[in-house]
């Protein structure tokens, strides 16, 4: 079903094909997002406190996203965070104005403004995935990217980030909690106590294989041309090609030296960061995926 099409004018241009980043934590969206920021005439944004207390709230209860009015207000929220004021970067997260390089008070993207340049937005936040097809609903004519990479990686990413081991404290599943959950990756009521049990490993594992089916939902559900799915590894082993892909879908020009940063992709890194034991649970948990995608 075709939604209809809702014209949205943010900083006096409309609103075409946004782009939004998605991918399970700790899978380069970040990255490509400091890319696409540092873009002529681009306007990212990532992790806005509004935006990203939307994005929880239909992750963590996938009915509110199912509920008619979801579209409007993710239309909502985003179109404030893509508002280019004096001291709007103020509110923005600590990641957000390092991949715009911002020093001071900003904002980011003045300048694509007074150059008149101005003419694509997006996003990046975290966990942006389970909101996409609320986004879908939203725009249209939205362009998706997606970032794939090895979930053995993903986890011992995870492990060493406090915010992501936030959400696997016991009480994350409490009585009211929605199932099947894709954000923690259970599946039923009945695996609840089983889950608080795992080791944060499992979780992690969890997290990952959940989100993995996510992508693979989307793949099936969208047309070429509005979804385009990278591998992290491809970023590492090929920036420059990567970056070429991305730019041809984008039909804008994107630049390599900005992919990075402070901080190069780093690829099979769990061999010497996750134990034997996390191994060991990570690819019983997710052997199935990790097998589909190809990492052996």
């Amino acid at each position: 079903m075709r939604h209809p099409t809702h014209i949205l004018v943010v900083n006096g241009v409309k609103v075409r094909q946004p782009v939004f980043v998605l991918g399970a934590p700790h899978s380069g969206a970040d990255l490509l997002a400091r890319a696409l920021k540092r873009s002529p005439g681009f306007h990212l944004t990532m992790g806005r406190a509004p935006v990203a207390r939307v994005v929880y709230a239909f992750a963590r209860k996938p009915s509110i996203a199912r509920s008619g009015g979801a579209p409007r207000v993710l239309r909502d929220v985003l179109a404030e965070a893509w508002q280019i004021i004096p001291g709007a970067c103020a509110e923005c997260a600590a990641p957000c104005r390092e991949a715009g390089g911002i020093v001071g008070a900003g904002p980011c993207a003045l300048e694509e403004i007074g150059s008149g340049t101005l003419a694509r937005f997006g996003d990046a936040s975290p966990d942006l995935l389970y909101s996409a097809p609320v986004l879908l609903q939203a725009f249209p004519d939205a362009r998706f990217v997606q970032l794939i990479r090895d979930g053995r990686d993903v986890v011992a990413d995870m492990l060493a980030d406090p915010a992501a081991m936030a959400w696997f404290k016991p009480h994350m599943l409490a009585e009211d909690t929605e199932f099947p959950n894709p954000f923690l990756g259970v599946n039923a009521a009945a695996h609840r106590d089983r889950w608080k049990e795992m080791t944060t490993a499992g979780k992690s594992a969890l997290r990952w294989r959940a989100a993995i089916r996510l992508s693979a939902v989307l793949r099936k559900e969208l047309p070429a041309g509005q979804l385009l799915t990278i591998r992290y590894e491809d970023l590492h082993r090929s920036p420059a090609g990567s970056i070429d892909t991305v730019s041809e879908f984008l039909d804008t020009k994107i630049s390599t030296i900005a992919l990075y940063g402070t901080r190069a992709p780093n690829v099979g890194t769990w061999r010497r960061r996750l134990g034997p034991a996390d191994v060991k649970i990570v690819e019983k948990v997710a052997r199935e995926e990790l097998k589909r995608l190809g990492y052996q």
